[in-house]
């Protein structure tokens, strides 16, 4: 299933954000609101989860960087261990430890950005 929101890597939360309006927190809470509208039907936590994570190019970037780097791996901020992370605390708020086997990938995309899940 493909998730067209602008993937974000979880966020380290303290005991004040239960009350504080961190402006980080709150996008992270409206990612999370967003994702689960658009994923439906939470489903059980399953044995194997793949995901592939597709990030938007810089706007400072020249076409012709764009061109060079469109579809090839992302290897920088956000990590893939808290976009993962997000992911899986979005859709399996009660616990995700029954997820054994994880296949997560990150890529640049000129304009689609989002990510897929699957269950293979």
């Amino acid at each position: 299933m493909f998730i067209t929101i602008t993937p974000m890597g979880a966020v380290r939360q303290t005991r004040a954000d239960a009350w504080k309006r961190r402006p980080v927190v709150l996008r992270y809470r409206a990612f999370k609101d967003a994702v689960r509208a658009q994923f439906g039907k939470i489903v059980d936590v399953p044995e194997t989860l793949c995901v592939d994570f597709y990030l938007p190019m810089p706007k400072s970037w020249s076409d012709k960087k764009k061109a060079l780097m469109g579809g090839k791996r992302h290897r920088q901020k956000p990590d893939i261990d808290n976009l993962a992370k997000a992911v899986m605390d979005t859709l399996w708020p009660g616990g995700d430890e029954g997820v054994a086997s994880l296949s997560v990938r990150k890529y640049w995309v000129k304009d689609a950005a989002g990510f897929e899940i699957w269950f293979p």
